[in-house]
């Protein structure tokens, strides 16, 4: 009788407010988070297209972007479409069960993309410290493994929030000051006891991101070491560039991440308006500004896409 008392409140529907405090310039806003929100969309696409059809990118760091893109697109789908309906067509009202499956996608996908930068790193380690072996380390076989490995691993991580969100019973109101359901901000709405979501939705998918830094930071160690024993300034040139562009992903990811999530936890100074525009530029720009930076950085790309959009003379 208790848990069909508490699940009964678990109904929904909730409302999405938008930004609070900005609403009158709700449509406004929407105008550079669409145009944001397409160019990820294209850039990602557009990526995805070239991995897929240019043999000379199918290599395992263009499997890993490939992912990468794939991602993100996930990502900012996930937040971007809802936030839009809010801002330009007031469609508040979402259900219980689309939050639940609009939190676990945003979720899921914010620490799978860490997962996944962990991996580019690998990848980068054993070109640059194991090149003659890069071919037997990095097999198809493995990078299947990989692959498998971190999906399920981010599955795991996120998946319990969903249960943690369900058995909590929603008695008091239903509104959502944000654009999008995140874990704490719903369970924050439940009248019970939420320390056990508090504790797991910082504690867990945190320290499982930590870990992916720790990782890429020794990864990096070990290329720099191996870079500064290499003979000539050409040669230690060329191979630092090839991690250019995943260094700047890297920064563009963790640096804003730990900046929102610290924020939200612990800035009770900053303004509620700030945290919602600052949450939903993370879940846009990166997606976005990824593609640019591996078009810009990386040659093989660059050349691909110069190649896909140039216009061939009649002849």
């Amino acid at each position: 009788m208790i848990f069909f008392n508490m699940s009964r409140y678990s109904s929904g529907p909730f409302i999405l407010v938008g930004i609070p405090g900005l609403e009158q310039f709700h449509v406004w806003i929407g105008i550079p988070f669409c145009a944001i929100y397409t160019a990820a969309v294209v850039g990602n696409c557009i990526l995805l297209y070239l991995i897929a059809v240019e043999r000379s990118l199918q290599e395992p760091m263009f499997f890993f972007l490939s992912m990468l893109a794939m991602t993100d697109l996930i990502l900012s789908t996930a937040g971007v479409p809802k936030t839009l309906s809010i801002f330009w067509l007031g469609a508040r009202e979402i259900t219980f069960a689309g939050c639940l499956i609009q939190m676990f996608f945003l979720h899921y996908t914010f620490v799978l993309d860490s997962a996944i930068l962990m991996s580019m790193a690998f990848d980068r380690y054993v070109a640059i410290c194991s090149p003659l072996r890069y071919t037997t380390i990095l097999t198809p076989k493995t990078i299947i493994k990989i692959v498998v490995a971190i999906s399920f691993r981010s599955f795991c991580i996120i998946l319990p929030i969903v249960f943690l969100l369900k058995r909590l019973p929603f008695c008091r109101t239903h509104i959502i000051p944000h654009t999008y359901c995140e874990h704490i901000g719903v369970a924050r709405l439940a009248c019970a006891d939420i320390s056990i979501n508090i504790w797991y939705g910082f504690c867990v998918p945190f320290m499982a991101v930590i870990s992916d830094v720790i990782l890429i930071a020794i990864s990096y160690i070990f290329i720099l070491c191996t870079v500064f024993h290499l003979p000539s300034r050409d040669a230690r040139q060329k191979a630092l560039s090839t991690c250019g562009s995943h260094v700047c992903v890297i920064l563009m990811f963790y640096i804003p991440g730990f900046f929102s999530v610290l924020a939200h936890r612990f800035g009770h100074n900053v303004s509620l308006s700030f945290h919602i525009m600052f949450a939903n530029l993370y879940i846009v720009i990166p997606p976005a500004l990824n593609p640019i930076v591996y078009g810009v950085k990386t040659k093989q790309i660059r050349d691909k896409v110069i190649l896909l959009f140039s216009t061939k003379s009649p002849g």
